[in-house]
């Protein structure tokens, strides 16, 4: 599926990320977000964006598609082929926001929340037209870097719209994946919150500081993680004889205490002073958007350095961004070509002035 206007609602960090690559894929995207800073976030969101892509496709990019700031959701939604909603993380205000996109947008549109642990059942009880056009669509940021959507259907999901969203997010680049049962904050973000709460532990109890907890993680199974995932990386483990190997070998550890996973540490003002403080000291000699450069700047390296593994086919995510690169490239090469011959059509035709005779010029 071909999409032809996309809406966005919410400007926030993932709201913003979402619009870059969209517009970035030539898109027309209309936006609504109340807040009076959005342009300006949305501005700063695009020139990352920009950046990054430019690295990527030194030939030059595809022309990018209009973005349109609507004063209502009913404006923005008007006509959109496809609905990404990014508000806050609150049950109440996503019931809110997507019963108006319900009411509003056109029946067959496909409407994504980026929630990141909502299930879509819960929040299509507040959808009375169309419920069955919801679907999760959880991105990792940056959105217009990373590839990876998850899509989940709830209760009332219909299997032809969950099927329609992978088509949507792969032609923008992505690597869809749709989460077989529905259940809370989906896979990437317990995967995550599992080490985000043994994380705090370290922290709080002393045994490493925030650098050097990151610094464990980049420098050793983050690289690993990165282009085999766990699983993979667990059977080499195993040497010749591969995972039944390895979980024999390690599968006792389990019961082992070497982790707090199921406790959570007391998260008051201490906990925070001690982590922020940390941060602080590691991180704040650049700004955000420095960071923000430095970690794009990183991830394009890598998804380039990936896309030459496999004898030229690309590794993982690799393959992927070759894949999508070139696709690019192409509609770059289109937009240009289409753009060249609408100018030579145009281009009013040079009219000969014949000379009198008799004289030279």
């Amino acid at each position: 599926m071909t999409i032809e206007k996309a809406a966005a609602i919410g400007g926030g960090v993932i709201g913003a990320g979402w619009v870059a690559r969209l517009l970035l894929n030539g898109i027309d995207v209309s936006i609504f977000d109340p807040d009076p800073e959005a342009s300006r976030k949305v501005g700063e969101v695009m020139k990352g964006a920009r950046r990054a892509y430019k690295q990527m496709l030194p030939g030059g990019l595809p022309k990018e598609g209009k973005l349109t700031f609507a004063k209502t959701i009913a404006e923005a939604v008007t006509d959109a082929d496809f609905i990404q909603e990014s508000v806050p993380e609150r049950l109440d205000l996503k019931h809110k926001v997507l019963a108006e996109i319900d009411l509003h947008a056109p029946a067959n549109s496909i409407i994504g929340s980026s929630t990141s642990g909502i299930k879509p059942s819960d929040m299509q009880v507040a959808m009375k037209k169309h419920p069955e056009r919801l679907v999760v669509g959880h991105p990792f940021n940056p959105v217009y870097l990373l590839p990876l959507v998850e899509i989940v259907g709830g209760a009332q999901t219909f299997p032809e719209a969950i099927e329609v969203a992978k088509e949507i997010y792969s032609s923008i680049g992505m690597k869809p994946v749709v989460i077989r049962k529905e259940i809370e904050a989906f896979v990437g973000d317990r995967l995550l919150e599992a080490a985000w709460r043994e994380a705090l532990w370290l922290i709080k109890d002393g045994i490493c500081t925030v650098e050097e907890l990151d610094d464990i993680m980049r420098y050793s199974f983050g690289l690993r993680w990165a282009q085999m995932g766990m699983f993979q990386v667990y059977r080499i483990a195993g040497g010749e004889a591969g995972m039944r190997h390895f979980m024999a070998q390690f599968g006792p550890c389990l019961k082992w205490p070497w982790t707090k996973l199921m406790d959570v540490p007391e998260f008051n003002d201490e906990l925070v002073d001690l982590i922020a403080g940390q941060s602080d000291e590691q991180s704040s000699k650049w700004s955000i958007r420095e960071l923000e450069k430095i970690r794009d700047d990183n991830l394009v390296a890598i998804m380039e350095a990936l896309s030459k593994q496999n004898k030229g086919k690309g590794w993982g995510a690799g393959a992927l961004h070759k894949d999508y690169t070139k696709r690019l490239a192409t509609l770059a090469a289109s937009t240009t070509s289409k753009a060249a011959a609408k100018s030579k059509a145009t281009k009013p035709v040079k009219k000969i002035v014949k000379k009198p005779a008799g004289k030279r010029g």
